[in-house]
């Protein structure tokens, strides 16, 4: 998007508006997702058929690794492209890549926070997951180059980064040793302007034992940590190839908690596994229920072709992973409501997303946009991208209901 608005072209995100051009950017990670893309270019090539938009082209994901299916089955799309494919696309639109606009974005979040990928690409071998099939070998930005458009990025007004990767813990492993992600955190944190900077997607094998102290040391890292862990049986642990133990898991979210009193820790569980026993699962629920995670989201098991895991028989049925998922998500929902009722007469630093009806929405520190909590209010004053204290009056499972002090 940065790209073609440099050249002047007119560019809108996610809009139903007739268009000259459509770029449909794909996810084909997991089965819902690959679904939800063919949705969308479907949906677009009926609209290209009736004339109501000119070119279709598919990037991203699901284009990188089906490209030849997707060209069987639909024809109205006029080139599909894979990841790393933006200068082929611009070239088909008829322009050259310039230099001088390498590394151009186009904020798609509101203005006042920004998702930052430090890295591409993974060089881990979990069995089930797809993405270094599809994304290749880690490839790591250089602290430099991440703190200069963190510095061009406060100018334009955003105040909260996302740190993402496909593996946080990794970032600077491809790199000379001093570019490590403790490093980055310091050199992020001397941003001015920026005064959240929150870490989504480490991975447990391998995280960085610095880590905890720095987000404690440092007043502008979020409270905050995303740590997808997929399961605690050993077993299972061992044949996703996670690198990671059962005492070793344990072990690192308790020492996160006990060097980071308070905070929010975001994870991932994966239920139906191939061969997981009922034995495993109520493992699973035990640990979770123990954890108290603040943060939790469940997916089913789903063959991914190519990955080790789809050597193995898909021995657990629909229905049973689909009830695995909901007991978790309602152990979950309980967790979260006492969580979030404990909170009630506390005040916290809250930042303003926008207005959702006669109610402002904001976030805490100890929550991601999109996926968390939110913080919802009335003020005639404030408007998104403030921040400001809110006690809060009320709690549901998902929701804080808040006064601004």
């Amino acid at each position: 998007m940065g790209e073609l608005k440099g050249r002047g072209l007119q560019v809108m995100h996610e809009s139903d508006e007739p268009a000259d051009c459509v770029i449909v950017n794909t996810c084909g990670f997991i089965n819902d997702a690959k679904e939800e893309s063919v949705d969308t270019i479907l949906r677009y090539a009926e609209a290209r058929k009736k004339g109501q938009i000119g070119r279709l082209y598919v990037t991203g994901c699901l284009s990188q690794r089906y490209a030849g299916e997707l060209k069987r089955s639909i024809h109205e799309v006029d080139g599909f492209f894979g990841t790393d494919d933006i200068p082929a696309i611009l070239q088909v639109m008829g322009f050259d890549p310039k230099t001088d606009l390498i590394g151009e974005r186009c904020l798609v979040t509101p203005p006042h926070y920004a998702y930052l990928k430090i890295s591409e690409g993974c060089d881990r071998i979990c069995s089930f997951c797809a993405i270094p099939l599809i994304r290749g070998k880690q490839v790591s930005r250089s602290i430099a180059s991440l703190a200069g458009e963190s510095e061009k990025l406060a100018e334009r007004g955003v105040k909260e980064l996302i740190l993402i990767a496909q593996d946080l813990s990794r970032y600077g492993s491809d790199l000379p040793v001093e570019q490590n992600l403790p490093n980055l955190l310091r050199e992020l944190t001397r941003v001015k302007g920026i005064e959240w900077i929150r870490l989504h997607y480490a991975y447990p094998a391998g995280f960085p034992a610095e880590v905890p102290e720095i987000i404690r040391d440092h007043d502008n890292i979020c409270k905050y940590i995303d740590i997808p862990l997929q399961h605690i049986s050993n077993r299972i642990l061992k044949s996703m190839r996670r690198g990671i133990t059962t005492a070793g898991t344990r072990n690192l979210i308790r020492k996160i908690r006990t060097t980071v009193p308070g905070i929010a820790i975001r994870t991932t569980m994966m239920v139906g596994y191939p061969g997981e026993t009922n034995e495993e699962f109520n493992e699973l629920l035990g640990f979770v229920r123990e954890s108290r995670f603040e943060r939790l989201g469940v997916f089913a098991y789903s063959h991914e072709e190519g990955t080790a895991a789809c050597k193995m028989k898909d021995d657990i049925p629909e229905g049973l992973k689909r009830e695995r998922v909901e007991l978790l998500l309602e152990l979950q929902q309980s967790i979260s409501l006492e969580m979030n009722q404990q909170k009630i007469g506390k005040t916290f630093k809250t930042i303003i997303d926008g207005k959702e009806g006669e109610w402002l929405t904001g976030r805490t520190e100890y929550d991601s946009p999109e996926v968390d909590n939110e913080v919802l209010l009335k003020d005639p004053f404030l408007k998104a991208g403030d921040f400001c204290r809110v006690k809060i009056v009320s709690a549901s499972e998902f929701d804080l209901i808040g006064e601004k002090v």
